[in-house]
């Protein structure tokens, strides 16, 4: 007695360096995904070091307006440089994101707000690395820290300086003033 049902274990699909998000809406395509650290240039040039492989999760389809819709997420783990202590710590990242492809800013000013536009290339397809490096970028912390008790400078003992206050300079028109009174 066999068993005819076999769940597949899901493929890891190679993430296309370019989409037509047009064409791949059509088809539904889903990409669930490792992308390896080394093709996440710009990450590695904005951090301290180069990050994790990114699990990338992106569908394409289309909204009940017609409108192309790419979403999905990307979760890995960033290098980054404590700005208390100097040094380097893991940081994990998971973004989100949901964007409609645009052909000129009248597409962009009617696009719903849920939707982030994304601009087609000459050829008019996508760049999902691109699209996954900036999601990644714009959701790294302003300011790096550790968590406190894994910083080895404790934020109580952190010391400010004092700043001298400004000599007073004379004030540059003041010479104009003088001859305008003249």
């Amino acid at each position: 007695f066999m068993n005819l049902y076999h769940p597949q274990p899901m493929k890891k699909v190679k993430l296309p360096v370019t989409v037509d998000p047009y064409r791949t809406a059509q088809q539904r395509l889903e990409y669930n995904t490792i992308v390896d650290a080394g093709l996440l240039k710009r990450i590695t040039d904005t951090s301290a070091g180069v990050p994790s492989d990114a699990t990338v999760s992106i569908s394409f389809g289309k909204d009940n307006q017609g409108l192309v819709v790419i979403q999905g997420s990307v979760s890995l783990v960033v290098k980054l440089e404590c700005q208390r202590c100097g040094e380097t710590f893991n940081h994990p990242c998971d973004a989100e994101f949901r964007y409609s492809p645009v052909k000129n800013d009248s597409q962009v000013d009617d696009l719903p707000d849920a939707y982030e536009p994304i601009e087609l290339d000459a050829n008019g397809e996508i760049n999902p690395i691109a699209f996954i490096e900036d999601e990644v970028i714009i959701n790294l912390p302003l300011v790096a820290l550790h968590s406190e008790e894994d910083c080895s400078v404790n934020p109580n003992e952190m010391t400010f300086g004092e700043i001298e206050p400004a000599d007073e300079q004379p004030n540059p028109f003041a010479a104009l003033a003088e001859l305008k009174r003249k």
